[in-house]
């Protein structure tokens, strides 16, 4: 794991973003699979700078969403990670749907939806770049601590954190259940950029960094894979 640290929120998000741009350069119809929350919405930002004078950059590469909010079936509600994908990246880079990989927050049959997305990913052969965060409690995406390890995305349990994080907080509603990619998909992308950024997450930063593997920190398992780089944003 490659580990850079920076005083600056800016400079750690164009420093992924750079890190992004030079994949797609090498190739243009990358699978990046995102994640949501606003360690990431920097980087986010930097590749709609990119896209104003590199309009046709990013019209080659799939999107796929990393995790949601499990709603219920009669809910009219898109996903909440669903709309800050879709307002975030996919309407500022031009990205259509049909270049969008979604799990359906609102299905009324989640496992069968899990196969699904499954099924598209392995169509396209594997996620060549997957952008993180990293949780309060050390999580990736809604793999908690604990979590048994998956091999396809599965149906999460989610702990009180996920459960009253700030996109959901101020609704009354409690979603107590999500879509993930697993561990193992994430293992195994070509390349993982994990930005770490916000309050409440010294602990989780530790234990990810004691190098120590373990399911009580999720995000621990990034050190088997080969090419990570985790950005540090060290201002929080």
């Amino acid at each position: 794991m490659k580990i850079n640290r920076f005083n600056d929120y800016s400079l750690m998000s164009s420093y992924g973003s750079q890190i992004c741009v030079d994949f797609i350069k090498k190739k243009p119809n990358s699978l990046l699979s995102v994640a949501t929350g606003n360690s990431t919405l920097g980087l986010y930002k930097e590749f709609k700078k990119y896209f104003i004078s590199n309009t046709n950059f990013f019209s080659k590469i799939k999107v796929l969403k990393l995790d949601e909010w499990i709603l219920n079936s009669d809910s009219e509600n898109l996903g909440f990670c669903e709309k800050y994908i879709r307002f975030n990246i996919l309407l500022p880079l031009g990205i259509s749907m049909d270049s969008y990989i979604s799990f359906n927050a609102n299905t009324s049959n989640p496992e069968a939806e899990c196969l699904r997305i499954y099924n598209e990913i392995r169509a396209l052969g594997s996620i060549d770049i997957c952008i993180l965060g990293l949780g309060k409690n050390g999580h990736l995406g809604f793999i908690e601590p604990g979590a048994p390890f998956h091999i396809k995305p599965y149906v999460a349990k989610l702990s009180k954190e996920s459960q009253n994080h700030e996109m959901v907080s101020k609704h009354n509603t409690k979603y107590i259940s999500g879509f993930t990619l697993s561990i193992n998909q994430i293992l195994s992308s070509k390349k993982v950029i994990i930005l770490v950024s916000g309050e409440g997450k010294q602990n989780a930063i530790k234990d990810l960094l004691s190098g120590e593997i373990s399911t009580n920190c999720p995000a621990s398992f990034l050190w088997l894979h080969n090419d990570v780089e985790c950005l540090i944003n060290e201002n929080i």
